[in-house]
């Protein structure tokens, strides 16, 4: 398949990579359209009051691929319309693999990530989202160390890439055109060959106070917090069944909001 790639990590991401090594082993044909900067937390933001530049990147990924200092939507958007070759028709967009799960109602809305598949799914194609479940001691390494990921992140890292290769046919093949699905797919830490999948509805999460206090300047900085799950037993959730170490695929039909009670 021709598939366009982005994320919320920045073209610089290894995680990134990981998946785009993982399709172009599979025999996909790749199409990389992914931020200059980290885009994390942005949702599907664009940027409507100033120029998007996008450039040819200079690393070398092994397929085409640009660096667009925008969001996620930006770069999908922008890429459809602009910068593949005229004779490639996309298949579907792929986003990720994000740095950290996209798990539960509270956060969902807010990834960069899946806003970027969303952006696919607004242009009418099959979209899918992975992201990678983390521990706090994993993520701070990640952070201070620049991204360098340690050998036994790569192992969990290699698994849930080649995990989400399998999985892009399945997910595009079940995927009708102009549904406004997002296929919304979490990997668990961590992740293995035999890692089942486990079919999830979004957890229902309250995440309130995400910025703290004032400080002398008048500012407010953000603070990370799980929330509080306030999720009933079932149907298994997405954030249960990453902590129960299953990989955790949700469907996000964006057609059925607003749908009238039957």
């Amino acid at each position: 398949m021709n598939l366009l790639v982005t994320n919320d990590d920045g073209i610089d991401s290894p995680f990134l990579h990981a998946l785009t090594h993982a399709l172009r082993a599979e025999g996909h044909q790749l199409y990389i359209a992914a931020p200059k900067t980290e885009q994390s937390w942005i949702g599907c933001a664009k940027s409507r009051l100033r120029p998007v530049a996008s450039a040819v990147s200079s690393r070398d990924l092994g397929c085409h691929a640009w660096t667009i200092d925008g969001t996620p939507s930006d770069c999908v958007s922008i890429a459809l319309a602009h910068l593949l070759p005229s004779e490639v028709k996309i298949d579907a967009v792929i986003a990720g693999i994000n740095i950290g799960r996209n798990a539960s109602l509270g956060f969902i809305l807010a990834s960069g990530t899946i806003a970027g598949a969303w952006e696919g799914a607004v242009h009418g194609l099959p979209a899918i989202a992975f992201s990678q479940d983390l521990t706090a001691a994993q993520f701070e390494a990640l952070r201070a160390s620049g991204h360098h990921v340690g050998t036994e992140l790569q192992h969990t890292l290699n698994a849930s890439a080649r995990h989400a290769a399998r999985l892009v046919p399945e997910l595009v093949a079940a995927t009708p055109a102009r549904r406004f699905i997002v296929h919304n797919v979490n990997f668990p830490t961590p992740c293995a060959a035999d890692t089942p999948l486990r079919r999830t509805v979004p957890a229902k999460v309250i995440v309130p106070g995400l910025f703290g206090p004032a400080d002398d300047d008048g500012t407010h900085r953000f603070i990370f917090k799980l929330g509080e799950d306030i999720s009933p037993s079932e149907p298994l959730t997405d954030r249960a069944a990453i902590e129960a170490g299953f990989t955790s695929h949700t469907v996000l039909d964006y057609s059925a909001l607003g749908e009238n009670p039957r």
